[in-house]
This record gives structure tokens, C-alpha cells and sequence, in this order.
């Protein structure tokens, strides 16, 4: 194999890594939306617009900071009790569980 094989070859899989990065982190926050806003009481289009909301942040503010913060606001304005570390454990349990749905698609 040539330098320039070994070059391609590891574009190649630092591409695909990050777009299935990408696939996990989306089904991640699609799952964490879906908690959140069965937490709020939300149901049906309101939900699935409340995950549309959580997709935009996440687009607008890398990192997991902005979603947290939009959660946050988001209970302590409907009085939803949940702890910040209840909410960051769910994020990483959904992030485990992104993964293990998106490798099986």
C-alpha cells in the first residue's frame, strides 16, 4: 500500500466516522426530545415539534451545552422536576442507545 492509499484510506474512514457521528448524535437528540417532551406532557404534533426545536438548537449550538440549557429552561418553566444530573445521565443513556439503534440500521 502507497502513502497515498494509506492517505485516501484513512479520509476515507475519518469521513465515515464523522457522519456516523453525526447519524448517532441526530438520533440521540431525536430520542432526547422525545423525552423531554413527554416530561412536558406533550404529545403528537406538539411533541414532534418540540424535537424539531431540540434539532434546531443542536444544528445552531455545537456541543451539548445549548440542548441542556433548552431543556433546562424548558422544565424549570414548567415546573418539571428533574435535576441536572437526571437530565445530563438521560443524555448519555440516549447516546448509548443512539448508537446501538443507528449500527443496527
Amino acid at each position: 500500500m502507497s502513502f497515498n492509499d494509506r492517505g485516501q484510506d484513512f479520509e476515507s474512514r475519518y469521513v465515515h466516522d464523522q457522519e456516523l457521528r453525526f447519524r448517532i448524535e441526530a438520533r440521540r437528540n431525536k430520542l432526547l426530545g422525545l423525552w423531554a417532551a413527554e416530561k412536558l406532557g406533550m404529545t403528537g404534533d406538539d411533541a414532534n415539534n418540540y424535537v424539531q426545536e431540540i434539532i434546531n438548537v443542536a444544528f445552531q449550538t455545537p456541543g451539548d451545552d445549548g440542548i441542556f440549557q433548552k431543556i433546562r429552561a424548558d422544565f424549570d418553566g414548567a415546573k418539571v422536576e428533574q435535576s441536572d444530573h437526571q437530565i445530563h445521565r438521560h443524555m448519555s443513556e440516549f447516546l448509548v442507545e443512539a448508537e446501538r439503534q443507528v449500527r443496527e440500521d
